[in-house]
């Protein structure tokens, strides 16, 4: 963040998080001064620490994962074992305890269990569309959420454009508002959302607030909780920053989520920030979307938002109750789907392959991020090879100076391959959406980025045969319009410092 930010908004820096990064600090330190004190038995130390590198490589390369990803952790343990093998232990692997999986999974299954299973919409979709079944068929199995008909979306980009619509649902709550965003910042945004959900606890709706601890860090005041707790909100922080080598900490919960009455819900790209809808410039100008869904999804978004506050809170949600069966009659069918860190399953990266697989003429991407392993890379050339149009947006004006070059790593690669790259000259494009053939499109908080596909929980909306598809369609073409085509020949031209930058930082792309 900032400095600028920091002061515009008059927010205090985070004392608890100068003081989690302390005694984590105080934590290293020991361990540091402990090796160092048995020093004299280096031989013994040396061979023990050989031996658990071994021991540790052996189960990298046996255990499941992306192979750039373990590569990286094997280089870095052989290279130093003993803080290498420390390391993995508290961080790698995107591994979580078992108990916290367990509690997790628990909640998952408790909510998913409870949603209707639409075999009727299935079997339509096989009899009217068998390509793109398989993809739906791949999300219910390896995601848990059916497929739905009676459900209608509505595409919304930018955020300025999204903002009024919101506050219009958020007006309309007469039961419920439920909220779970990876950032909450206070400013204009939050002040108009905050306004109504105050108003509306006033009222009894029931009004329930989730946001991530570390997406949130120095964008709140210390006592925005307790405010909101003050004006009849429930208020929930999900995997508190604290002082302790946790390799939960890793796992941060990256959704956005809102469920309305069990009538309305929204997901996208937009977290509830002034920068979400160009209030103030923080990297150019901030292009985003969202996607307002009604009609019998709805209910796999209440399914995300009880697990988490459930997994967070401790307290149930009576989801029976919270469910609304008023129907949507519009033609298409949404998936809306979830995914975690606490198994090996991977639908959000998955679905991407799948529309990258199936497609038959075009596949139009966008992505804040390009951070990409060999199998998604060699997806995406195979598609290209295959006479498939395959267009990827990235951001011309970066948000992380460390980041934006491994993306632009990827691009040398591609470009041989015939994929078309063009960065958003205006600013940043923070959007996440994959549409393919006029048929199929899913948007959601998905980053194609390890963090995403490993690390997160993540969210979003498989559509097929829906409307939105051409909206999101005519959107892509009209910011194609403000967008820089990368050439093969600009990229070769690049310094060979830039270039050398580029492949220092690759080398660390599992770690972003």
């Amino acid at each position: 963040m900032k400095t600028k930010l920091k002061h515009k908004r008059g927010i205090p820096f985070p004392t608890h998080i100068v003081f989690s990064a302390f005694s984590l600090l105080v934590q290293i330190v020991f361990f540091v001064v402990m090796i160092k004190g048995l020093s004299e038995h280096y031989f013994f130390l040396n061979t023990l620490s050989t031996i658990l590198a071994v021991i540790m490589v052996f189960y990298i390369t046996n255990s499941s994962g992306k192979s750039s990803y373990k590569i990286l952790w094997i280089i870095f343990i052989l290279a130093v074992p003993i803080f290498g093998v420390m390391a993995y232990m508290f961080f790698g692997g995107g591994r979580v305890f078992p108990h916290v999986k367990r509690k997790m999974q628990k909640c998952e299954e408790k909510y998913i269990k409870q949603l209707p299973t639409d075999t009727d919409a299935h079997e339509t979709l096989r009899y009217s569309d068998g390509l793109h079944s398989r993809q739906a068929d791949y999300l219910t199995r390896e995601s848990g959420f059916p497929l739905y008909k009676n459900s209608s979306t509505e595409f919304l980009a930018p955020g300025e454009e999204f903002m009024p619509r919101f506050l219009e649902e958020l007006e309309k709550a007469e039961k419920y508002i439920f909220i779970e965003f990876f950032i909450i910042a206070e400013g204009k945004m939050w002040s108009s959302v905050c306004d109504i959900l105050e108003r509306k606890a006033r009222e009894g709706v029931e009004v329930k607030v989730l946001f991530d601890d570390f997406g949130s860090i120095k964008r709140q005041h210390k006592s925005f909780v307790s405010r909101l707790r003050r004006k009849g909100v429930e208020v929930a922080v999900f995997n508190k920053i604290r002082p302790s080598m946790d390799i939960f900490m890793n796992n941060r919960n990256h959704r956005k989520i809102v469920v309305i009455d069990g009538k309305v819900a929204v997901t996208g790209g937009l977290n509830l920030a002034d920068e979400y809808i160009n209030q103030f410039e923080r990297f150019g100008y901030w292009m985003d979307c969202a996607v307002i869904v009604k009609g019998d999804a709805v209910k796999s978004f209440l399914a995300m938002f009880c697990s988490t506050w459930e997994f967070t809170t401790g307290k149930g949600i009576d989801m029976a109750t919270h469910i609304s069966e008023e129907k949507v009659l519009e033609k298409g069918f949404l998936l809306p789907y979830a995914d975690g860190p606490l198994d090996n399953k991977n639908p959000a990266e998955g679905i991407y392959m799948q529309i990258l697989n199936s497609a038959q003429r075009y596949v139009y991407i966008a992505t804040p991020y390009l951070i990409i392993d060999n199998s998604m890379k060699e997806c995406l050339r195979l598609a290209a090879k295959s006479g498939i149009d395959v267009r990827i947006i990235t951001p011309h004006i970066p948000d992380k100076w460390y980041v934006h070059p491994v993306t632009q790593y990827n691009y040398t690669d591609l470009l041989e391959a015939g994929v078309k790259i063009y960065e958003y000259i205006p600013g940043f494009i923070h959007s996440k959406f994959f549409v393919s053939d006029d048929s199929v499109a899913t948007v959601g908080t998905v980053n194609m980025d390890y963090r995403s596909f490993i690390f997160h929980f993540e969210c979003g909306v498989w559509m097929c045969d829906n409307k939105t598809v051409y909206d999101i369609k005519e959107h892509f073409n009209t910011l194609l319009l403000q967008c820089e085509q990368i050439t093969l020949k600009k990229m070769k031209k690049s310094p060979l410092f830039v270039r050398l930058k580029r492949a220092v930082l690759h080398l660390f792309a599992p770690f972003m």
